[in-house]
């Protein structure tokens, strides 16, 4: 039997290795075949002298990831445990396109974003990302056009909690538009959360990772966030309020000026979507493209462009991305050869 020691500067970073539940410690541990013993702020290792070396060394890139970035994931675990245990080569999730062992450096104590719950914080990984952060801090107004992946909801969710709990702002309203239901939403069934649960989960999925289920149905049953399509906006002037947009390449021109006019006293408006996935009839044109070339010259207004290096995602989800970015309609008509 080996045993080894791995310390750490504070208990928030051991927290964060070992993840939601305890989940990640468990991943690495039945991976790598060790006993892990936690004794104030360091990480005991015991089991064959082999399994204890490969734990360490896991251990302690997670721990790099961790320092570096100020967040761990389970794509982060799982790469590190293929590359080490398996013996497969490691694909990043970093920024840029070097190795996901040496992340971009980030000044965590300038962009990370607080919670307030049970000492949770998003921070971002990129430095895309942290410029966004900075853009919704500084302005009252921010336009994020990006790719799928890329953290625009996540990210502008988790500032609106931070505005919440620091009582900036006394509400949040995350809106969608529910194109594919031409906002006519009668014909489905049940209520009116039932009709529109497909189109804004995306947003729920988000406030569920960051608090807890309780607080979340305290905060909507309280009206202290509300979740909305884009339709049932109108007439209505939101003042304190945090209002998120998202999927906003799905607005036409009215619904945008529409939505951009609710903004009443001490609010902040934050529209986020990607202008490559419109679902919109060609002929109405783009609200989202139309407000940013309206609006660049305004005062209090920020445009942040994030890109295929600030997914993070699966590793996978990039290269898709790349994929449909080279050749949008690769082989186009061979499809209907092949029929025939």
């Amino acid at each position: 039997m080996s045993e080894t020691t791995i310390s750490f500067a504070n208990h928030d970073q051991i927290r964060t290795l070992f993840g939601s539940r305890d989940r990640f410690l468990r991943q690495v541990r039945d991976a790598v075949g060790i006993d892990v013993v936690l004794r104030e702020d360091a990480l005991h290792l015991v089991g064959d002298e082999t399994h204890v070396a490969r734990g360490r060394k896991v251990l302690e890139e997670l721990r790099s990831i961790v320092e570096q970035t100020g967040d761990l994931q389970d794509e982060d675990v799982t790469r590190v445990l293929e590359q080490s245990v398996l013996g497969q080569p490691a694909v990043g999730r970093s920024a840029t396109d070097q190795p996901a062992t040496k992340p971009t450096k980030i000044n965590q104590k300038t962009v990370a974003i607080d919670l307030f719950e049970k000492g949770r914080h998003v921070s971002p990984r990129t430095e895309g990302q942290a410029e966004y952060i900075r853009a919704i801090r500084e302005h009252d107004l921010v336009f994020c056009q990006g790719p799928a992946g890329c953290g625009k909801t996540y990210l502008a969710v988790a500032m609106a909690i931070n505005a919440l709990r620091e009582e900036r702002v006394r509400k949040i309203v995350l809106v969608r538009p529910a194109v594919t239901a031409g906002e006519q939403l009668g014909f489905l069934p049940g209520d009116l959360l039932a009709k529109v649960n497909p189109y804004l989960r995306p947003l729920l999925d988000a406030l569920d990772d960051m608090l807890d289920y309780d607080q979340v149905r305290q905060y909507m049953e309280n009206d202290v966030i509300e979740i909305v399509p884009l339709a049932f906006m109108r007439g209505r002037t939101l003042n304190q309020t945090f209002i998120i947009l998202d999927e906003a390449q799905n607005t036409t021109t009215t619904q945008m000026q529409m939505f951009l006019t609710r903004m009443g006293t001490r609010s902040k408006i934050i529209v986020n979507g990607d202008t490559t996935q419109v679902d919109l009839p060609s002929h109405l044109g783009g609200g989202m493209t139309d407000a940013m070339q309206r609006l660049a010259k305004i005062d209090g207004v920020a445009t942040v462009a994030l890109t295929g290096r600030d997914i993070v995602r699966h590793r996978l989800v990039r290269e898709i991305v790349r994929a449909y970015d080279r050749d949008p309609q690769p082989g186009k008509g061979q499809w209907r050869k092949k029929r025939r």
